[in-house]
């Protein structure tokens, strides 16, 4: 029987041999920190080159350039009234100029990274499997692909087409199932299927229960939104809430992070209002990429939710057409929105303009006013949606300036308070308990550890601030390899 030491002097030589350096949590959120040595190196580095390097690009401060970027602030947007229709500032972090083009590379790095530094899987023997509903296993197969580790991507076979013929390009093993993004127990199915057949030599490092994908957001995502506040804010503004769809809620482990910094904030998880989980216990399918429902994640944390939102997926497909297309870039610049903003919504992907509508009927809800910012996250650009934008021209005819004044009338400035839930104790405690069906019942998680995410005040810090162990850990491992010391 192979012994935890063993795996990881395996691992240790694997990144030996394979010139393999991991960067700590510290480092991805204060990219400064790093050797300049590595620095260096990235200059002559792709942002989605298959480089071990580009583990260090897994920040939210990369440069917006495809090749050779250094480091500079976090990449933002700011979305002003004229396009919102809201008095409220509404900021978007940018995870387009993560590798892959998404910040999912982030919420991957935790799960495999902490398994790897504590002899938890053997690069030697072992694939990940990575259960998603699209970006979580694109950034899993990448980040497996940087640390010389096989994998296996499942996701629903409705998924856009780029999503496919991108995971060929990194060698993943690809099993499409049943349906789209809301067939979430499909892939449960195929993930048992696929450890039954094959045991030991997969380790399945599932999104939806999975702590590091929180802990990432928690140790960065939140700290990048608190720099970008801070840089903006002015005398009388407070930081007033964090708006984003749920998916595997790894993203909303920011806001426990922004919990401990501004304590009024509201924390605020969207939803397709076709399959309305958490407002209505609601079921359906939706065109939303990127976040998977019809449960609860069993690391969103229920205790650190304001407010629930449902958002019209066609809503979302509409604003894609507007955003993007000519008539409705020209339409925005003549209502008087930026031309140099205007050139940039191909920044925001389908979840990311649902994310963009949470905060929206989260500002008219509250009745929020310019001295208050909110925040949520561009997860992915349009360069994953090529297809379906050519899908709804097909359907829909092109794109007029009227057409697009219309829909951008409607689906944005006509965002209304419909399907906003401001949750209870009760609501609260009620969400927290449909986990009990998904984890304890079909996936067999202990139902003590069910109520203790509930009762217990620490599990939720204690597993989020897991991040500075983890460091240490990194740091151990790194030391064990040798790689760092060329760069002292």
């Amino acid at each position: 029987m192979t012994t935890t030491a063993q795996v990881l002097e395996n691992t240790v030589r694997r990144c030996r041999e394979r010139d393999i350096i991991i960067p700590t949590y510290r480092e991805m959120r204060n990219p400064e920190l790093m050797p300049d040595g590595i620095k260096t190196e990235l200059a002559s580095i792709g942002l989605w080159d298959l480089n071990p390097r580009n583990l260090f690009r897994i920040t939210w401060k990369n440069a917006p350039v495809a090749t050779g970027g250094g480091f500079g602030g976090v990449n933002f947007l700011e979305l002003p009234p004229v396009l919102t229709g809201v008095e409220a500032r509404i900021v978007m972090l940018i995870g387009k100029y993560f590798p892959t083009g998404a910040h999912k590379v982030g919420a991957t790095f935790g799960p495999l990274v902490e398994k790897l530094v504590r002899g938890a899987f053997d690069p030697t023997t072992q694939k990940a499997l990575w259960p998603s509903t699209g970006n979580y296993c694109r950034g899993g197969a990448y980040d497996a692909a940087l640390l010389a580790c096989p994998s296996i991507a499942v996701l629903p076979e409705g998924m856009s087409r780029e999503r496919f013929e991108w995971l060929e390009t990194v060698g993943s093993e690809i099993f499409a199932t049943p349906g789209s993004e809301s067939n979430v127990k499909e892939i449960y199915d195929k993930v048992k299927q696929l450890k039954a057949e094959r045991g030991d030599e997969i380790v399945v490092l599932n999104q939806f229960e999975e702590f590091g994908n929180a802990v990432w957001h928690y140790a960065c995502t939140g700290p990048a939104m608190e720099e970008v506040f801070r840089q903006l804010r002015t005398a009388r503004q407070r930081f007033a809430g964090v708006c984003l769809t749920q998916g595997s809620a790894g993203t909303l482990g920011c806001a426990d992070y922004l919990r401990e910094v501004f304590p009024r904030l509201k924390v605020v998880a969207g939803e397709a209002l076709q399959c309305p989980t958490l407002l209505y216990n609601g079921h359906g399918a939706h065109r939303i990429e990127g976040i998977g429902d019809k449960h609860v994640p069993w690391i969103h944390n229920l205790r650190n939710t304001d407010i629930a939102v449902g958002v019209d997926d066609a809503a979302c497909m509409a604003l894609l057409r507007v955003f993007n297309e000519t008539a409705g870039r020209e339409y925005l610049a003549a209502i008087g929105v930026d031309r140099g903003l205007v050139g940039r919504l191909d920044l925001l992907g389908i979840s990311s303009i649902a994310n963009l509508l949470t905060a929206v009927k989260t500002a008219r809800y509250l009745e929020l006013s310019p001295d208050d910012v909110l925040f949520t996250v561009a997860t992915d650009s349009t360069e994953m949606y090529g297809s379906r934008l050519a899908e709804e021209r097909v359907e829909h005819g092109e794109l007029s300036a009227s057409r697009a004044e219309a829909l951008h009338e409607r689906h944005l400035l006509g965002a209304g308070i419909d399907h906003v839930l401001e949750l209870s104790y009760w609501d609260r405690k009620r969400l927290h308990n449909l986990k009990y069906f998904t984890w304890v019942e079909q996936q067999g998680k202990p139902v003590e550890e069910l109520d203790a995410q509930w009762d217990d005040p620490d599990y939720w810090t204690s597993r989020l601030g897991a991040w500075r162990a983890w460091d240490e850990k990194i740091d151990e491992f790194n030391g064990r390899t040798g790689l760092l010391e060329r760069y002292r």
